[in-house]
């Protein structure tokens, strides 16, 4: 009992509350509300020996000994680009690491300011008016996406349709996003690995509220026939919602020319590859300013007239009403996106575009090469490509796969006879030394 007898000061309920609330569900005791095998409840043991500081480092190390010493050329989704150490020495200042959500501007310009500068980085890459500075990961900006288009088509509009080629962890995130409403996701049918765009007109009717496309795609591939896919959402008032990346977003089109609605996904700055964390892109027309989620950090003036940046129009129910909030995307994600800031200041605009052109050039090098081996095709898809592309192999592609694991290299096996490689300035290096492997074990 804490000093206020009434329990804990978090659930202050008295023994007789207690009692009470499980009388009237009908349960005998708090433990029985809990569903836990026996096997994994903690015993008030962790079965951990103390030891030393210098014991634990020792003890690590051994294990991190232990792993694979592999040259990654993995993608889907996931992109080791190069981080400056500026962006570290910056980035992990106390005013910027210790800040949770900055709820008070009078001691929160500065990385307000940066916030602010990074929307604006997002609305210069996409010609988008509105951009957000908290969305967790590619997948669930789509989800608040497909969200955003049935509040937006409410009366009439309940289909999503999404590409067939789309990363399983996207489309699960997609889906339980949707769960509990009457939305409904369908494939529609991609040709040499782009959207069919003749099978997508077929698929599109009234009853559609959003329209998925990606450029790149999930297999690298260039889409060529998005401002067709706009037009075809827009003949049936379908939200077009495009998935990219920060580094792409500097070469390809520029979403609003192509008809883009909203764009989402991955920063790909700021950030080394993790495997799953990452930064979620959110960008939209002004029209549906009070439907994006997380938060916006707004610019006006303070009382002498000076130039002041605030959080604005939050939409999560713990800052307005419950039944007007339109998301729950709540962590804080502000550290990343000052990290994608910095390193987008830091390259500039043609340190950019540079980098997006070699993710062009390299990944268009690396399948000249492996074209030139017998048995091995690539690229599979007769595209242009961004950064990865798929190779067909006479052989297993899943054995193919572990035999470069043993030479020292780390790909994708996405199909029996498809690998899928990536390349970035990371790895770029080691280009000749994996086609010399593949030349080995095709």
């Amino acid at each position: 009992m804490s000093d206020t007898g009434r329990g804990s000061p978090f659930a202050p309920h008295t023994d007789a509350e207690t009692a009470a609330m499980l009388d009237a569900i009908g349960v005998e005791s708090q433990e029985a509300l809990f569903d836990i095998p026996e096997d994994v409840r903690f015993d008030g043991e962790f079965g951990i020996a103390p030891r030393s500081e210098r014991e634990i480092r020792h003890e690590i190390q051994l294990h991190l000994d232990r792993d694979d010493d592999l040259t990654a050329f993995l993608g889907r989704g996931h992109y080791d680009h190069y981080v400056p150490s500026m962006v570290d020495h910056l980035a992990d200042r106390s005013e910027f690491l210790s800040s949770y959500t900055q709820y008070q501007p009078e001691v929160a310009q500065g990385f307000l300011q940066a916030l602010f500068e990074y929307q604006s980085m997002l609305v210069e890459l996409t010609g988008l008016e509105i951009a957000n500075c908290s969305m967790y990961d590619g997948a669930s900006a789509l989800g608040e996406a497909a969200t955003l288009a049935l509040r937006a088509r409410s009366i009439d509009g309940t289909r999503v349709l999404i590409p067939e080629l789309l990363a399983d962890g996207r489309r699960a995130v997609l889906e339980n996003y949707l769960a509990g409403t009457d939305a409904t996701i369908e494939r529609y049918p991609m040709a040499d690995g782009n959207a069919d765009r003749d099978a997508l007109a077929d698929a599109l009717d009234d009853d559609c509220a959003m329209v998925y496309a990606e450029n790149p795609t999930v297999r690298g591939t260039i889409e060529e026939g998005l401002s067709e896919i706009g037009e075809l959402a827009d003949e049936h008032g379908a939200l077009f919602c495009l998935g990219t990346d920060g580094v792409a977003l500097s070469l390809l089109e520029k979403p609003a020319s192509v008809g883009a609605d909203v764009v989402v996904g991955d920063a790909a700055l700021g950030l080394g590859a993790s495997g799953g964390l990452g930064l979620g892109l959110f960008a939209t027309h002004e029209d549906f300013l009070r439907q994006v989620p997380g938060r916006l950090v707004g610019v006006g003036e303070d009382s002498d007239e000076n130039r002041a940046y605030t959080l604005t129009l939050q939409t999560r129910e713990q800052h307005i009403r419950r039944e007007r909030a339109t998301s729950n995307i709540c962590t804080n994600q502000a550290w990343v996106a000052l990290r994608a800031a910095m390193h987008a200041a830091w390259l500039g605009a043609d340190g950019l575009v540079g980098l997006a052109e070699d993710c062009v050039t390299n990944a268009r090098d690396l399948a000249d090469r492996l074209d030139d081996i017998d048995g091995v095709e690539a690229p599979a898809h007769d595209r242009h490509h961004f950064r990865e592309f798929t190779v067909r192999t006479d052989r297993s592609a899943a054995d193919m796969r572990e035999e470069l694991e043993d030479e020292g290299f780390a790909v994708h096996a996405i199909d029996d006879q498809l690998l899928q490689i990536c390349v970035t300035e990371t790895n770029a290096g080691q280009i000749e030394d994996l086609a010399a492997a593949v030349e080995v074990v095709a």
